[in-house]
């Protein structure tokens, strides 16, 4: 994902230290050439050698290491970084910066290098909160550097708020974002995901197997392309991307009314979501007992409101994209599905297939246009697919202007 990109990371002196180590791992993990700057506050607390195991490169620390060659290191990494990110950011390297004080390496780097530059800021709340150290933010973000705002929580102080570090998976995502071309800034974008669920009684509901990680896989892609996007989401046990507009649902009805509120006013509706079909004729006010003298309950079942047949049918301008989780006949119901619903293309999927059903990381999926061009794919990890289900979006709404 981020093969052939070079981040340099900058670590200052401070118990976030730790995490610092966390995101070089993760980093390499996703190909990227990651070169380590060391100020002499940070090797206090952890040394070079963790940091250039994690790497695989030598840890950049001193300005004035004797010359052996004339690749000097200040400008070599500024030119070779494609972006540079300070985590844990003290307030002393904050300052430094905001003020054009170039006084170590990492300093140095910074104020030679044009590629952007990302703080994650760590320290007490009180220091976070201090006047100065606000100014010198602001008046970094007012020359376009970027910050990853801290966390509220305890502290390694003992203290209670603001000025935690940003966890590494969050810091190593914004990366990521970083380097995506934001094409659909000005679209909004609106996703359903996970399952509805539909009451029986006080204690028992019927729903599905659905994790809704598909769907948050390509909420958090629209929002990496600079979409607005508002997340319609099931019940879940995933962290929702930090920037959507997330709503809340429990039963069909529930999603069908949620779309009703954004559909007007959006570009795109695709709906990963996996609503029940069929609920409850009544739902009982008390709990459901064992009827002891027979073996057999029987509940009378009505059919739920069609959410994607229903807004096909009003559809203007919007692009509307399907899914079709099926364990047969796979491309003839996805098809039908595509005509029936009025959906520009639809996402099929055999989710009896290992690797493509419920609540896994990966998925083998079919897309059909409304053309009748049908595109098999191998299996990928969903954020791949969200990738894909998002390019074709794009050239949808290039298309229709």
């Amino acid at each position: 994902m981020l093969k052939n990109k070079t981040i340099v990371l900058g670590v200052t002196g401070g118990i976030a230290v730790y995490k610092a180590a966390d995101i070089v791992s993760r980093l390499k993990k996703l190909n990227a050439n990651v070169e380590v700057v060391m100020t002499e506050g940070a090797t206090e607390f952890v040394t070079p050698l963790t940091f250039q195991t994690l790497s695989n490169n030598v840890v950049h620390r001193k300005m004035f290491n004797e010359i052996t060659n004339y690749d000097v290191e200040h400008i070599s990494l500024a030119q070779k970084a494609d972006l540079i990110l300070i985590a844990p950011a003290t307030a002393n390297t904050i300052g430094k910066i905001a003020n054009g004080i170039a006084d170590n390496l990492l300093t140095t780097v910074v104020m030679a290098s044009t590629a952007k530059v990302v703080f994650a800021p760590a320290m007490n709340t009180k220091m976070y909160q201090n006047p100065i150290v606000q100014s010198n933010i602001e008046k970094l973000k007012s020359l376009g550097y970027e910050f990853i705002n801290p966390a509220k929580g305890k502290l390694a102080c003992g203290d209670y708020g603001e000025g935690k570090m940003a966890e590494p998976v969050d810091i190593v995502d914004y990366v990521i974002s970083s380097f995506k071309e934001k094409d659909l800034i000005g679209r909004k974008i609106v996703v359903t995901a996970g399952p509805t669920i539909e009451p029986l009684d006080p204690v028992r509901y019927m729903t599905n197997h659905s994790s809704g990680k598909m769907g948050y896989s390509i909420a958090k892609e629209a929002l990496d392309r600079g979409a607005e996007v508002v997340l319609i989401s099931g019940s879940t046990c995933l962290e929702p991307p930090k920037g959507v507009e997330l709503v809340r649902v429990k039963t069909t009805e529930d999603m069908l009314n949620a779309v009703g509120k954004y559909f007007a006013t959006c570009d795109v509706l695709i709906k990963s979501a996996a609503p029940v079909d069929y609920r409850p004729e009544s739902v009982s006010s008390s709990k459901i007992k064992k009827n002891k003298d027979t073996d057999e309950l029987t509940i009378k079942y009505v059919k739920n409101p069609d959410i994607a047949a229903h807004f096909g049918k009003f559809k203007k301008n919007q692009i509307m994209v399907g899914f079709a989780a099926e364990t047969e006949n796979l491309l003839q119901y996805a098809e039908a599905k595509l005509k029936e619903k009025n959906f520009d293309f639809i996402v099929a999927n055999d989710v009896s297939k290992v690797g493509a059903g419920f609540n896994v990381d990966t998925n083998i999926i079919s897309i059909i246009d409304n053309k009748g061009e049908t595109t098999n794919y191998p299996i990928m990890d969903k954020a791949q697919v969200a990738r894909i289900i998002l390019d074709k979006v794009k050239k949808l709404l290039d298309y229709k202007g």
